[in-house]
C-alpha cells in the first residue's frame, strides 16, 4: 500500500503529520511519501528517528502551502508546486494508492474534484464523515461540499453512503435516511421532496434500504446508518453534534471530580468514560474520506496530531482496501432520477 501525504496541511504542520505517517509506515508496513518542504521535513523526521530512504519513506520536495487565506477554489491552480496540488497529481498519475490532507477543505474537495476527478457518472463528490450515535455510528452525507443539492444528488449520496456503510462499517443493509424536519413524505424544501420520491424509488427497487425521512433527533439515537443531506445542513448537524459531546464531556469531568464520593465513581467508570471519549476523539476517529472520486483522499482534521494522523492514514488504508470506489463504478449507472413521461 502506497500513501502520499500532505506534509504542510494543518495546524501543527508539519511534526505531526510526519510523526504519524512514520507511525503508521512502521505499524502497517506501507510505502510512504511526505509531499512538502524538504528542510522541515527532514528536521521532523531526525526528531522521530527516521528518514527518507526512497523506498520505505520518500519525500518529494514542493515550494509552496497552501493556507487557510488562500481562495479555496484557485488554491490549487495557482500554488502548483505547493504539498497539496503535487500530492494530488501524484495520486492521479497512480503514483499512490491514497492521500492524506488536514489542508484546507475546500481547497482539497476543488483540487481533488480537477486533478483526481470523480467518478463517471457521479455529479459531486461529498464529504462522508462517522458521526458518533446509538450503534456502530452514523454515515453523514455531505457535510459541507455541496450547500445546494438536486434530488439526483442525495440519490447518489444514499448509494455511495451505503457501500461505505456495507464494507467500511460492516452493515448489512444499512438503513438509509434523509435528514429532515419531519418524517412525513410532503416536509422539507422542493428539493427534498423531489429527493425522498427518488430514494423512496430506489428503495422499492431494492437497490438502497431507504427508511424514509429522519429528525435529527432520531439519528443521534441510532435510526439509521446513513443520513443524508445537502452539505449546508449536514455541516451544521456536524458542528452540533461535536460541540454538544464536547460539552457533555465537559460537564461529566466537573460532575466527577466535585467530591470525594464523585471521585470513587469516576474510578468505577474509568473504563467506559474512556471508551466514551475515544469515539468523539479526533485522534482516534481519523478523517472523512471524500466520496464520488476515482481514488480515495483523506481530509485528516485541520487540528490533527499526530495520533489523528496515523489515524486518518489508517482509514485511507481500510477504504482502498475495501473496493468501496470498485462498487461505485460498477454502480453508478443505476444512480439516475428517472425523468417523469
Amino acid at each position: 500500500m502506497r500513501i502520499i501525504v500532505d506534509a504542510m496541511g494543518g495546524d501543527n504542520a508539519p511534526g505531526a503529520a510526519v510523526q504519524g505517517a512514520v507511525d503508521a509506515a512502521k505499524e502497517f508496513g506501507i510505502e510512504l511519501t511526505l509531499v512538502g518542504d524538504p528542510a522541515a521535513i527532514g528536521r521532523c523526521l531526525g526528531e522521530c528517528g527516521s528518514e527518507a530512504d526512497g523506498e520505505r519513506i520518500k519525500l518529494v520536495p514542493t515550494t509552496e502551502v497552501i493556507t487557510m487565506e488562500d481562495d479555496p477554489t484557485t488554491a490549487v491552480r495557482l500554488k502548483r508546486d505547493s504539498s497539496m496540488a503535487v500530492g494530488l497529481r501524484m495520486l492521479a498519475n497512480g503514483e499512490g494508492d491514497a492521500f492524506v490532507s488536514a489542508g484546507s477543505t475546500g481547497a482539497l474537495l476543488g483540487g481533488a474534484t480537477v486533478t483526481v476527478r470523480r467518478v463517471r457518472g457521479i455529479r459531486r463528490a461529498a464529504l462522508a464523515p462517522v458521526v458518533p450515535s446509538a450503534g456502530k455510528g452514523i454515515l453523514l452525507i455531505d457535510c459541507g461540499a455541496n450547500v445546494e443539492c438536486t434530488s439526483e444528488y442525495f440519490l447518489q449520496f444514499a448509494y455511495m453512503g451505503s457501500f461505505y456503510a456495507e464494507r467500511i462499517m460492516g452493515i448489512e443493509r444499512p438503513r438509509v435516511a434523509l435528514l429532515n424536519i419531519g418524517v412525513e413524505e410532503c416536509k422539507g424544501t422542493p428539493e427534498r421532496i423531489e429527493a425522498y420520491k427518488a430514494l423512496k424509488a430506489a428503495g422499492e427497487a431494492g437497490r438502497i434500504n431507504f427508511i424514509g425521512n429522519i429528525e435529527a433527533r432520531e439519528a443521534v439515537l441510532g435510526g439509521a446508518d446513513v443520513l443524508v443531506s445537502d452539505g449546508f445542513t449536514g455541516n451544521i448537524f456536524l458542528k452540533t453534534i461535536e460541540g454538544t459531546a464536547l460539552f457533555l464531556l465537559k460537564e461529566l469531568k466537573g460532575a466527577f471530580m466535585s467530591s470525594t464520593k464523585s471521585k470513587l465513581g469516576a474510578l468505577l467508570l474509568k473504563d467506559r468514560m474512556s471508551e466514551l471519549k475515544g469515539r468523539v476523539d479526533v485522534s482516534e476517529v481519523g478523517g472523512t474520506i471524500m466520496l464520488g472520486l476515482q481514488k480515495t483522499v483523506v481530509k485528516a482534521h485541520g487540528s490533527s496530531n499526530a495520533r489523528a494522523f496515523r489515524s486518518a492514514i489508517k482509514q485511507a488504508i481500510g477504504f482502498v482496501e475495501a473496493d468501496v470506489i470498485g462498487e461505485i463504478e460498477r454502480h453508478a449507472g443505476e444512480m439516475k432520477v428517472a425523468k417523469e413521461a
